[in-house]
């Protein structure tokens, strides 16, 4: 009984690296990634590229590790006593057992965490499409007033008014003050647009400040400003801060500029370069004028001849002219056809004589005297042919004639008992009789004696 206790209680008892590794598995499973914001210390950056230190605050602290991948990317330089955000998982180192964050993401606290505010706003607006260029309205190409949102003490108003008391010093402004950075900013920004939206006393409204940090322009990251800009009817300007900040309401506006003296060169038109514009159309439509009136005096001589032409005595000249021009044509058509008709009639009376009997009868006789002349020339051409071949032949023939051999001196012999021609001694016997033909004659012989070579 005894001995089966201890083996069941040996069975419970674990390593310490299994309980650590346990323990880790259950930290990492437990804890979704966490945001932690704390102050650097205890930096240590070994050989590897990895990166330990601790974060703290005034109550805690916790171990980290950035491994050198992301090390490598770190968007700042870390040192000790900074303040950072980090995104982290938690772990359990198993050598020490202590618990210690893997961190994934680290920026610099303050503007970081509002640097993080505004891409999440501005992912969630993009999505939303409050950036979207359908809505974006055209500004006006000559606005009959401006409306300027910002603060009535800024730099940014003093620019914008010395840009168009230059550029175009007709168009009235009118300023909508408000505050632009601090606490309630985003407020009264909004309740600026409203207020010249029901107004109604401007076509085109510039939305603008100076620069400064990101949390002094953070007014204009607020959703409420975004959507004020976006719902308001009249075409807005966004020009917050220098050329390099961007902030939300660039992006809802209608169009942004890169400073407030660009956005106002944007909205006003150049006064000299209108004067010039206006000179030259002034040049254009006294051209247009004088080509016009030449146009006119040219199409008045025209109705003065055409006038002139269409005169009754004048119609009557020239209808007399028409029918004697007629009269002519008809007479010269006559004489045309006649000998139309007179040439046709010779051709006919030529194909009448030529089809008579006579002349028929006249053709056909001379066709077979020809005839009767070819035959007899093919006639003769045929029998010289004939006896040419014929003598070729006799010659062929008289050529290879047994008789021509005998001629030359030769014989032939032939036993006579069969007739049999003898080509050699081994055909004939003792005692046969041979007949043998000379050229003139033959000998009868009889065979005494054979000799074969």
């Amino acid at each position: 009984m005894v001995d089966a206790l201890d083996n069941s209680v040996r069975r419970e008892v674990l390593s310490v690296s299994r309980l650590n590794r346990d323990a880790r598995e259950l930290l990492e499973s437990s804890f979704a990634r966490v945001w932690v914001q704390g102050e650097v210390s205890n930096l240590s950056r070994p050989a590897s590229g990895h990166l330990y230190f601790t974060l703290k605050d005034a109550q805690a602290q916790v171990s980290c590790a950035l491994f050198r991948n992301r090390a490598l990317r770190l968007p700042c330089r870390l040192e000790n006593g900074s303040q950072v955000l980090v995104q982290a998982q938690v772990s359990l180192y198993e050598a020490r057992g202590n618990y210690q964050l893997i961190i994934n993401h680290l920026e610099e606290a303050g503007d970081g965490v509002l640097r993080r505010a505004f891409e999440e706003l501005k992912t969630r607006l993009s999505q939303e499409g409050l950036f979207d260029s359908d809505h974006k309205r055209a500004l006006p190409r000559l606005p009959r007033s401006i409306g300027v949102v910002t603060s009535p003490s800024g730099a940014a108003i003093r620019d914008v008014l010395t840009v168009l008391g230059r550029r175009f010093p007709a168009i009235p402004v009118i300023i909508y003050p408000t505050q632009v950075q601090g606490a309630g900013a985003a407020q009264q920004i909004v309740a600026a647009i409203g207020r010249a939206e029901r107004r109604a006393e401007c076509d085109v409204l510039l939305l603008t400040r100076g620069g400064g940090s990101l949390e002094d322009l953070w007014p204009f990251n607020e959703e409420i400003v975004a959507r004020a800009v976006y719902a308001c009817s009249i075409p807005i300007v966004s020009a917050v801060g220098h050329e390099v900040d961007v902030v939300i309401s660039d992006f809802v506006a209608d169009q942004r500029a890169a400073t407030p003296s660009a956005a106002a060169e944007l909205l006003s038109p150049d006064q000299a370069e209108l004067a010039s514009r206006l000179r030259q159309l002034e040049v254009r439509l006294g051209r247009l004028l004088l080509q016009r009136l030449q146009r006119k005096a040219e199409q008045l001589e025209w109705l003065n001849r055409r006038m002139q032409q269409t005169h009754p005595g004048r119609r009557l000249q020239q209808r007399a002219q028409r029918l004697d021009e007629l009269e002519q044509r008809l007479g010269r058509a006559w004489q045309h056809r006649l000998a139309q008709r007179q040439s046709r009639l010779a051709a006919l009376a030529a194909r009448l004589r030529q089809r008579s009997p006579q002349q028929r009868l006249s053709h056909y006789r001379a066709r077979l005297a020809e005839l009767a002349q070819r035959s007899k020339y093919c006639i003769n051409i045929q029998l010289s042919l004939r006896r040419e071949k014929l003598s070729v032949l006799s010659r062929a023939l008289e050529t290879v004639s047994p008789l021509a051999t005998l001629q030359r001196g030769y014989s032939i012999t032939i036993r006579q008992q069969d007739a049999a021609i003898v080509y050699q001694a081994a055909q004939l016997e003792v005692g046969d009789t041979l007949e043998t033909r000379l050229a003139e004659g033959q000998i009868i012989s009889r065979v005494q004696e054979i000799k074969t070579s």
